[in-house]
């Protein structure tokens, strides 16, 4: 789950002007893919377009969540074997390519691990390691098999969790639906997998804060953003506290088992333009970086060409950045954290 103030300073930019003779602005809150959702349109057609993202979004939630029995995800990891319909056959193709281009940091496969730890659930417990241990052969990319576009099938016991992805593809629709819409301006916050289109009701970028994991009520930085997806993921979001005083946070590690073992805090992942999937790309990347960790987050970035940017909060204090933010990078002012950014 990502979280939802990731784009409170955008939002209450947009609204505070709607009085001021600026463009109309249209505001729709809902609870979907199990988060607090909130969209933001500024033109003419606001609400039409709202109503069409709220719908995209409920729609794709009864198809990709594996908690929904009629959902082709559910169907999939029950028969083991599914014609799925094209936006889930997207997705899945997407979350293979991460998987593959990862490492497996991202597996779409994670789903026995994710269901044996139950930790977004409301009896999480601590599994022993025979139990994790026979769950693990399960976990792997390589156990979807593909025989046509629409037509997966998975290998006995394997099961896969498109939550890791879903909200990063909804943003995408969104971005869709803003793009061919007469909207100047918008913003999608899908539990933290935000989506900023054009410009706000200032006629300015939109200001995006990236949130201080160590403070609920603080943040980091701000971004100041247009045409842009923000997506961060963070052990601080979710995690339960076994009976011992354990905090155990929500992001498996594919690779052990056990919710990974970070040197991050947070990371963000931003990228570019509202076509081509890359909200989806920055909901995967943002997993797989947290469980990489920092010199591994980096060096995956420099193997993808610097194609994408991000913020990293450390353990120990930083935060780091990418150069290709250094024109939108706001500093907070009165942090404790030490800013440093990434030679290119």
């Amino acid at each position: 789950m990502k979280k939802l103030t990731c784009l409170l300073l955008a939002c209450l930019t947009a609204l505070s002007l709607t009085a001021c003779g600026a463009p109309k602005t249209e505001t729709l809150d809902i609870f979907a893919m199990d988060t607090y959702m909130s969209l933001v349109a500024i033109g003419d057609g606001g609400a039409a377009v709202l109503q069409s993202c709220s719908n995209e979004i409920n729609a794709l939630e009864q198809k990709l969540s594996r908690t929904i029995d009629t959902s082709d995800v559910a169907r999939l990891n029950t028969d083991g074997t599914a014609a799925l319909s094209g936006d889930t056959a997207a997705l899945l193709r997407s979350a293979l390519q991460y998987s593959a281009e990862t490492d497996g940091a991202f597996d779409v496969t994670i789903a026995p691990l994710v269901a044996l730890w139950g930790i977004t659930t409301d009896s999480p417990r601590v599994p022993s390691q025979e139990e994790i241990d026979a769950l693990l052969p399960l976990v792997g990319y390589e156990h979807v098999h593909q025989s046509a576009y629409y037509n997966i099938s998975l290998d006995e016991g394997c099961a896969v969790d498109l939550g890791g992805i879903a909200k990063g593809y909804a943003s995408d629709c969104a971005a869709v639906l803003f793009h061919r819409s007469a909207l100047t301006g918008g913003c999608a916050n899908l539990g933290g997998n935000v989506y900023v289109y054009g410009t706000n009701a200032q006629n300015k970028p939109w200001s995006v804060a990236i949130q201080d994991p160590a403070d609920s009520e603080g943040y980091v930085c701000t971004l100041s953003l247009s045409d842009a997806f923000v997506v961060t993921s963070g052990g601080y979001q979710r995690y339960f506290t076994a009976p011992d005083g354990t905090v155990y946070q929500h992001i498996l590690d594919p690779k052990t088992g056990y919710p990974a073992q970070s040197d991050l805090t947070s990371v963000s992942v931003i990228t570019r333009g509202g076509f081509g999937g890359q909200g989806t790309r920055a909901d995967a990347y943002s997993t797989a970086l947290y469980v990489m960790g920092e010199q591994a987050a980096v060096d995956f970035w420099r193997g993808q060409d610097m194609s994408f940017d991000m913020v990293l909060v450390t353990a120990d204090g930083r935060v780091v950045y990418t150069p290709g933010l250094a024109d939108c990078f706001n500093e907070r002012e009165g942090s404790a954290y030490v800013y440093q950014p990434l030679a290119s």
